[in-house]
């Protein structure tokens, strides 16, 4: 009887056999919670992988089409002329030392509050109007695909509650425009350069561009740019003065 009672083991407590269990659980459940996430994870970066790559062959296929137009026309003993751009990057280039209180109200407008700010602009009559007003200031053009995808890849930044925030993940994409189907920065790129429908959302999402003086320096900021200068619409030539300045 004496070896019984020391052979058996002692009891152990029913609270303590209680925190054991919710323990194994609470292990179980992350565990669960974690394999779940990786695999949401790669279904994720699977989808951007596909986006981005049916963005490249919309590109190539919007340059070909230009191509095949052109050749065709020029064939024919005609002109190709392509459609007016609908997206334009606009640059503060100069202060505002008398300046008139319209021209400031628009630059305010334009988010263009400090020199060599940049933003996008969707180019129509009312836009042009206020680029029209304010062209002494700012250095304008239409930029390229290599531009848009440059200045948001290098120098972009978004408004995410009210702070500047680089855009060093999608995961705060997809938090702030994720209701709009936007969950990536090529997302934001095609937005952007294709002037989408959701184009006003993703430019206001977009902080406005802080860019670094140009490589060579400017010419004359006081003479537009057909005369020699700086200031005014630089067209395609836009692209040139984004590289000296990113």
């Amino acid at each position: 009887m004496a070896d019984d009672k020391a052979k058996r083991k002692p009891a152990v407590p029913e609270t303590i056999l209680k925190r054991r269990k919710q323990r194994e659980l609470k292990v179980a459940r992350e565990l669960k919670q974690k394999i779940l996430a990786k695999k949401k994870k790669h279904e994720k970066r699977r989808e951007i992988f596909h986006r981005a790559e049916k963005y490249a062959q919309n590109y190539k296929k919007m340059e070909k089409d230009d191509i095949r137009l052109a050749r065709l026309a020029r064939n024919h003993g005609n002109y190709y002329v392509p459609d007016e751009p609908r997206l334009a990057f606009v640059m503060r280039i100069r202060g505002i030392n008398g300046v008139s209180p319209k021209v400031k109200k628009i630059l305010q407008l334009m988010r263009l509050r400090q020199i060599q700010n940049g933003v996008f602009i969707r180019l129509n009559k009312a836009s042009l109007n206020m680029l029209r007003l304010v062209e002494p200031y700012v250095a304008w053009g239409y930029p390229n695909l290599k531009s848009v995808r440059e200045l948001i890849y290098k120098r972009g930044f978004g408004k995410i509650n009210g702070s500047r925030i680089g855009l060093t993940n999608n995961t705060l994409i997809e938090k702030s425009l994720g209701k709009r189907n936007i969950i990536c920065i090529e997302d934001i790129i095609h937005e952007i350069f294709t002037v989408g429908k959701n184009f006003k959302l993703v430019n206001n999402f977009l902080w406005p561009f802080q860019m670094t003086s140009p490589r060579g320096g400017y010419r004359k900021k006081g003479n537009h740019w057909v005369e020699g200068g700086d200031y005014g619409n630089r067209e395609r030539y836009i692209n040139n003065l984004i590289r000296r300045m990113i």
